[in-house]
């Protein structure tokens, strides 16, 4: 039998920049007397971000600017963007709830090094080997609502591969990889609740994920995918606008350059194959710049390889 436990603490104090974090939670969990090994100590990036003080005052389109490298999508006034930290979510995880009035929280600078040093903290004073994940809340790009993920990991395998394996029925599986991280963040918020105040949870029932001390793990930066890898790098409509303004500085997103069998049949969809803007558009989209796809074009050899420079 499988087993999964799941609680969160009543009683953390506000947290205020330059607390001891690491002693506020253990006081939570009676001096680390509520831990055992194996446990994952799950946080909320917010009360992390105000223990580092990571709060400021001024305007709030201002603040998701600094932490944003690029816009992914727009619509109305919500903005999809790539943080600093590689995570595409809305607002740049700028927040002004739970903080006092006129005030932002900003995400941690570096969640993984925070989990690192919790992590430590927890195994110095209480003597038990933990992982500590650091949790957001984002939404989903096909579903409605959101759930909480992790940004920070210390500790903990943050995503069980099962490539290469096979399934009860002899079945090969190719792709699958559970992001547990993710998982055990979302089981976390259950317990946590989002208005009750109770920025920690405990889940036990998972200590095969949970790394001997000192082994700390990828982080949870190995779950983000690099700019050109995810499939929906710029949203529908910034895509369009994207390929058809063809700045050289936009291309990144569009991942990696198409064989010329992939663009042939991209172009072979247009209305008129013969509307220079609209071939621009797609060649661009497809990592090709223009003269490039007429040249092979013009003798009739799509040999697959990417002719860009």
């Amino acid at each position: 039998m499988s087993r999964l436990e799941v609680w969160a603490p009543d009683g953390l104090p506000e947290v205020q920049a330059g607390d001891d974090l690491a002693g506020l939670l253990l006081g939570a969990l009676q001096g680390g007397a509520d831990l055992t090994d194996g446990d994952v100590v799950c946080v909320t990036s917010k009360v992390v971000s105000k223990a580092e003080g990571r709060t400021r005052r001024g305007g709030r389109e201002e603040a998701i600017d600094e932490e944003s490298v690029r816009l992914v999508a727009r619509r109305g006034a919500t903005r999809i963007v790539r943080h600093r930290l590689g995570l595409t979510m809305a607002a740049a995880g700028v927040d002004a709830s739970n903080v006092a009035a006129g005030s932002l929280v900003l995400l941690p600078l570096d969640p993984d090094a925070s989990a690192r040093a919790m992590r430590r903290e927890i195994r110095d004073r209480a003597g038990v080997n933990v992982a500590v994940v650091i949790t957001d809340t984002a939404g989903r790009a096909w579903r409605e609502g959101q759930t909480d993920l992790a940004i920070g990991a210390a500790g903990l395998v943050v995503a069980e591969d099962f490539a290469g394996r096979t399934d009860p029925h002899g079945n090969p599986l190719a792709v699958t990889l559970p992001a547990v991280a993710d998982e055990l963040a979302g089981a976390a918020e259950l317990a946590q609740g989002k208005l009750a105040g109770r920025p920690l949870a405990v889940v036990r029932g998972r200590a095969d994920l949970v790394l001997a001390p000192g082994e700390d793990g990828t982080g949870a930066a190995a779950l983000v995918r690099p700019d050109g890898a995810d499939l929906f790098g710029w949203g529908a409509r910034e895509a369009v606008v994207r390929a058809l303004a063809g700045d050289d500085a936009d291309r990144a997103p569009f991942g990696a350059p198409a064989d010329a069998h992939e663009l042939a049949t991209a172009i072979g969809r247009l209305p008129d194959a013969a509307d220079r803007t609209a071939v621009a558009a797609v060649c661009f989209a497809h990592g090709w710049r223009t003269e490039d796809w007429e040249r092979a074009g013009s003798d009739g050899v799509y040999d697959g390889s990417p002719r860009t420079t």
